[in-house]
């Protein structure tokens, strides 16, 4: 089934490239030029993945990203022009998955979008670096390899995979986890990444699949050669 991504852009002849691109590279597009329209559309629509422009008219993409992170988890790509660090960590901390900077060009948009896709596989088959994970048994393995994970260790593990490549920061990880509202310090989630990489390292030597994001967080990657 062809995948359609929604082009959220008030730019009509950046969006008109960005949608020759996806075509021709096998997605269906639809282009929306105001923020007021999106949350309805995509409720309507449910696209596949959403190319999200920071600066609109009606609603901007911040706000845009906050409404739909309400329904859904469908993948979100902030576009900006602003070349702040604190932009592209808000869009971060919102929930978006990957985040680009105009100017830029349209192939590697195209590219970022199967990059993110790619990351969505069924959770219940292997990923590309053999990484299976049972919830029902609080289970992982690596290449058939069972790691003896404990349930904080499992539960950092699942959040870090569900989300590839997206940056989660220590007290997102720490609200997924401890939904108790106690209280937990930054060093504590540290202590059970240190942990975790040890026993994935056990079987995954020369790989390392968990990256330290410095000053915000940290992220599960498939390593560079397995990709």
């Amino acid at each position: 089934m062809t995948q359609q991504v929604l082009i959220v852009e008030d730019e009509v002849k950046l969006a008109k490239i960005l949608s020759e691109y996806l075509n021709q590279s096998g997605f269906t597009s639809h282009m929306i030029a105001n923020g007021l329209d999106v949350v309805a559309w995509v409720k309507q629509h449910k696209p596949d993945l959403i190319l999200l422009d920071i600066m609109l008219p009606g609603l901007d993409g911040i706000e845009i990203c906050k409404q739909l992170r309400v329904f859904t988890n469908v993948p979100i790509i902030m576009v900006t022009a602003r070349v702040e660090e604190v932009d592209r960590l808000l869009g971060l901390e919102l929930g978006c998955d990957d985040y680009i900077c105009k100017p830029f060009s349209p192939r590697e948009v195209v590219a970022r979008v199967k990059a993110v896709l790619r990351r969505l596989q069924p959770r219940d088959e292997p990923s590309d670096f053999g990484l299976l994970l049972d919830e029902e048994r609080f289970k992982a393995s690596v290449n058939g390899h069972e790691l003896a994970l404990t349930a904080v260790e499992f539960q950092l593990l699942n959040i870090l995979y569900q989300g590839q490549g997206r940056i989660y920061s220590r007290d997102q990880l720490i609200d997924h986890i401890y939904r108790d509202h106690r209280v937990v310090s930054d060093r504590t989630i540290d202590s059970h990444i240190k942990k975790l990489r040890k026993r994935i390292a056990q079987v995954l030597p020369d790989e390392e699949i968990i990256h330290s994001v410095y000053g915000v967080g940290y992220k599960l990657e498939a390593p560079v050669n397995l990709t």
